[in-house]
């Protein structure tokens, strides 16, 4: 195989991608209240997304949700997130979709 970038416990092209035995997860660092939402590419070992939301009331949250949902072709209640309710870092759990489908949805966008 080709994935030889890293011998970490993350065995993912992407360095947000974290692949783990209860699950796997995305690393997000969130941008509020953006002219449009997007993914914005990959700032250190998080994933950046710039929503239109505003960061009150969970809107932002919300919104990364439904975001990620269509970004990745899945039910909304396929994700869950795990920490950052309050923070721009966050991290999304992912159910009922392979590492290589994650990678391969985000590839769309990252290259």
């Amino acid at each position: 195989m080709k994935n030889r970038k890293s011998s970490s416990s993350s065995q993912s092209k992407f360095p947000f991608l974290e692949i783990t035995p209860k699950g796997n997860f995305i690393r997000l660092r969130l941008q509020p209240r953006s002219s449009r939402n997007l993914i914005d590419g990959v700032q250190g070992d998080a994933l950046k997304v710039r929503l239109t939301a505003p960061p009150v009331e969970g809107e932002a949250n919300k919104a990364l949700i439904e975001f990620l949902s269509d970004v990745l072709g899945v039910k909304k209640s396929a994700l869950s997130l795990e920490a950052g309710h309050k923070s721009r870092d966050k991290r999304v759990k992912v159910d009922g979709m392979t590492p290589e489908d994650i990678e391969k949805a985000f590839s769309k966008d990252l290259g």
